[in-house]
């Protein structure tokens, strides 16, 4: 069981940058698949990037394709998310999860959530 929490939240205009990042408390966290997911008010949870345990493969989901990339600092026990060209669709609670694979249909196994960090794309 990992412990993940999120940071980097916060209010940026359309077409900013933002980088959030995950960080575990525990070394096994270089095991694990981590997940990026987002919720917006009165929508459902919605993956949207994955890095794999090996840390060689990477998922986007289409609407951040191109925008978003995630990616790993083992050393640190982090994975990040750089968001650029950001919209106001974007705007949501993002979360990071622990998994044991990035292939979507297993997204609904995914735990040891973090609390969420908001991000809100505004002018």
């Amino acid at each position: 069981q990992l412990h993940l929490a999120e940071s980097g939240g916060g209010l940026v205009p359309p077409g900013g940058s933002l980088r959030l990042s995950c960080a575990a408390a525990e070394d096994a966290f270089e095991h694990y698949a981590i997940g990026w997911f987002r919720q917006a008010p009165g929508k459902e949870r919605e993956g949207i990037s994955c890095i794999s345990t090996n840390r060689a493969v990477t998922t986007y989901a289409d609407s951040v394709k191109g925008r978003f990339i995630i990616s790993s600092d083992n050393a640190k026990n982090t994975v990040y998310l750089q968001m650029n060209s950001l919209k106001p669709e974007d705007t949501a609670v993002y979360y990071c999860a622990a998994g044991g694979t990035c292939r979507e249909e297993y997204y609904g196994l995914f735990g040891s959530w973090g609390p969420g960090t908001q991000v809100t794309v505004s002018s």
